[in-house]
């Protein structure tokens, strides 16, 4: 019995799409809880003065929340799209 006999319906384009799903799911997670973080720090540099520091680490998470967040956005609009079209034709 061959794989493909075992496994009929496995596509190698929808387990792909599986997998940066997953990726794009962590991404997004990640990349809110960074923004959470820079929001909590700002906070903390209003209430106590915006020190340095504190600006500095607000614009880090900033930074690092964009990166991780633009392009997972992004991709998981696409996969929903791809999975919607796929439906619509019936495969």
């Amino acid at each position: 019995m061959t794989s493909n006999e075992r496994q009929p319906n496995v596509d190698p384009v929808r387990i792909r799409r599986q997998r940066i799903a997953h990726w794009t799911l962590l991404a997004n997670r990640v990349g809110y809880l960074l923004y959470a973080v820079a929001i909590a720090l700002f906070v903390m540099a209003f209430a106590f003065g915006f020190k340095g520091v504190l600006v500095t680490l607000i614009t880090i998470f900033l930074i690092a929340g964009s990166i991780l967040l633009a392009p997972a956005i992004i991709l998981g609009y696409a996969i929903k799209a791809a999975e919607r079209d796929d439906r619509e034709r019936g495969l």
